[in-house]
């Protein structure tokens, strides 16, 4: 998979560009632009979600940030010593993540928050970048499948040989490991299909590998 690196001007979708356009004018205040990941230049941790959030990431300019996905997420982080706050509500705030990085499968917002399979192959190279650049024995925690589908894509792994369950957890040819997660969505949340429960269990499993 050729690797490109992070570009906050790209354009490479035109129905994404076109309603980032749309939005924009919209909400003039809001970042509206491809999101950058967030958090350590070399983490152990690496999540990856699906696509910025229209009130969340795609206002704020960071990832799950400003939406509800975003408040399961950082306050576990926070629990299991991944950031030093538990809430994340601009990228101005101070928090801080520590051996973590946070990035997205599609970097820009899509309609409905549902980007095309074609989006998702065309931003794949930015994340087979970001995948390149972690170090050995370090974590990808996918939120979802299309997440989860997505990094394998990126590292040229064959999705039926590492089905998408939550909370599996797999060490991957390229000497990383694989965690999944159901996204932390709102309807998930709100649902009960993920509890702070299981999501808390998916980080005991991550904190232990990376302590071990």
């Amino acid at each position: 998979m050729h690797a490109l690196q992070f570009d906050p001007d790209c354009r490479r979708c035109p129905r994404l560009a076109d309603f980032l356009d749309t939005v924009r004018a919209r909400h003039p205040g809001y970042h509206c632009r491809p999101v950058p990941p967030f958090g350590s230049a070399r983490p152990q941790l690496l999540i990856v979600g699906l696509a910025p959030g229209l009130h969340g990431a795609n206002a704020t300019g960071r990832p799950f940030t400003g939406d509800h996905a975003g408040i399961l997420l950082y306050a576990t982080l926070h629990e299991f010593g991944f950031s030093n706050r538990p809430e994340s509500t601009a990228a101005d705030d101070g928090l801080r993540l520590k051996r973590c990085r946070i990035t997205n499968a599609v970097k820009c917002l899509p309609p409905a928050n549902k980007p095309t399979g074609g989006e998702i192959r065309a931003c794949n190279p930015f994340l087979a970048a970001e995948l390149a650049a972690l170090p050995r024995r370090a974590v990808i925690l996918a939120l979802g499948r299309i997440a989860h589908e997505a990094v394998l894509r990126a590292l040229a792994l064959k999705i039926r040989d590492w089905p998408f369950v939550h909370g599996a957890f797999a060490e991957l040819p390229t000497g990383r490991f694989l965690a999944s997660s159901y996204h932390c969505s709102r309807y998930n949340t709100q649902t009960k299909r993920l509890t702070p429960a299981m999501f808390r269990a998916v980080f005991r499993r991550i904190r232990k590998h990376i302590d071990g």
